[in-house]
């Protein structure tokens, strides 16, 4: 199945893309793609615990499971002021 991963911020800055497409197994869930960057940049590892994911504009658990053509948004920690 195919999803979109759009990234932002320092996740942007790490993979030097804003997005990608991946061809993911069926049942495939949310913390493989975040497997799939760390294996591309290991430094996706520091910011493991801080990291957030929201499929289709939705805040999701790293066990949730994707569909075909989902978005999938790579959320770094935000601050406010």
């Amino acid at each position: 199945m195919n999803v979109r991963v759009r990234l932002f911020s320092i996740a942007k800055d790490l993979a030097k893309m804003e997005e990608l497409q991946l061809n993911m197994k069926d049942g495939a869930h949310v913390s493989e793609i975040y497997q799939y960057l760390s294996a591309y940049n290991e430094s996706f590892m520091d910011y493991k615990a801080t990291f957030r994911f929201a499929v289709n504009e939705e805040y999701v658990p790293d066990d949730h499971t994707l569909q075909e053509g989902d978005e999938v948004a790579v959320i770094p920690p935000v601050s406010g002021g």
